[in-house]
């Protein structure tokens, strides 16, 4: 599977890496390779987009059904099935699908995968051509090759830390009406940026790199759909 993910991967890396080299001229601290992930990751991130979308109208939907949730939880708290029952037909009434939250994440795996592929093996899935990836320059502003791991700590690592950090805030809060469920969600939003950090800071640079842009396109696109929503809603 890795091997098939990579393939796929690769080909469109190399076809990128092409078409961005036959333009212009390479600049001495951002290489032909580092502007192909770039460009890359943003070309997927246009692909997942629609379902990015439609993940942040459910979110918002779930916000605006809390509180008949809440009243539903409390109403049945002594009967569970009887309150699964009341929710379904609350989620089929307004349209949501509880579940589609984690569609992106789950469409997202694979790529993260294949690019964790061509980063590892990048000779063998992307520039297949003997002595070819070797001789690239594979410079990325401070970064010498995007091959290994970015040299300094504070560099790559942080940034992935820090835009996974904002993506989480810049997501529509939701209260799940449960304090277990609420604290482990706080604790997420704070683990996940320390794991990103300490993850990124022993893997090749250019998985770094992808990150660090999916993260940032995630801010911005999130920023204005949440600006869109609210539009919407204040002219309701």
């Amino acid at each position: 599977m890795t091997a098939f993910l990579g393939n796929i991967m690769g080909s469109i890396l190399k076809f990128v890496y092409d078409l961005v080299s036959s333009i212009g001229q390479e600049t001495e601290y951002i290489s032909y390779y580092a502007i192909a992930v770039i460009i890359t990751s943003v070309i997927f991130k246009l692909i997942l987009l629609p379902i990015s979308l439609q993940q942040s109208k459910s979110q918002k939907k779930m916000q605006e059904m809390q509180p008949l949730t809440k009243q539903l939880q409390e109403k049945y708290k002594s009967d569970p099935q009887t309150m699964q029952t009341k929710l379904s037909e609350l989620y089929k009434e307004h349209n949501y699908n509880p579940s589609s939250g984690c569609l992106v994440l789950l469409i997202q795996l694979p790529i993260i995968i294949a690019f964790f592929a061509v980063f590892r093996e990048p000779a063998t899935y992307a520039f297949k051509e003997p002595g070819f990836y070797e001789a690239m320059n594979k410079t990325f502003l401070w970064i010498s090759s995007l091959e290994f791991p970015d040299p300094l700590i504070w560099g790559m690592p942080l940034l992935s830390a820090l835009t996974t950090y904002l993506q989480t805030k810049t997501m529509p809060a939701v209260a799940t009406g449960d304090a277990a469920t609420s604290q482990t969600q706080k604790t997420m939003n704070y683990m996940m940026p320390i794991m990103m950090f300490f993850i990124t800071k022993s893997f090749p640079a250019g998985l770094a790199l992808y990150w660090v842009v999916g993260n940032t396109f995630t801010i911005i696109q999130q920023l204005i759909s949440n600006r869109s929503l609210l539009m919407v809603k204040e002219e309701k």
